[in-house]
């Protein structure tokens, strides 16, 4: 059972940065990429960014392309999430998710980003 946790979250002034982190427990082969998603309040749950664990070709939607970068470290078992020129339409909970080559999924708990105008 792979456990992932995210870290980096806060309070940030519109135009400012933050880098979102993201913990699994273990490294399991079988998971073939990673994302993140974000879910504000009232709104449902939607995908920010994933990258490729096979080719680290990476997808972003369409609100932050040119803004965020997602990225690992494998040798850390860490996901990232480099979140530049933030807006306040950017505040939610910002999940990490694994998923698997047979479509299992592993989710974090969230972690909070609120961006003030």
């Amino acid at each position: 059972q792979v456990q992932l946790v995210e870290s980096g979250g806060g309070l940030v002034q519109a135009g400012g940065s933050l880098r979102l982190s993201c913990t699994a427990s273990e490294r399991t082969a079988s998971v073939n990429t990673m994302g993140w998603f974000r879910q504000a309040p009232g709104e449902v749950r939607e995908i920010v960014a994933r990258i490729s664990n096979s080719d680290d070709s990476t997808y972003y939607t369409d609100s932050v392309k040119g803004r965020f970068t997602i990225s690992r470290d494998n040798a850390k078992n860490t996901l990232y999430l480099q979140m530049n020129s933030l807006k306040p339409e950017d505040t939610a909970v910002y999940y990490c998710r694994a998923r698997t080559v047979f479509g299992k999924e592993y989710w974090g708990r969230g972690t909070q980003v609120t961006v003030s105008s």
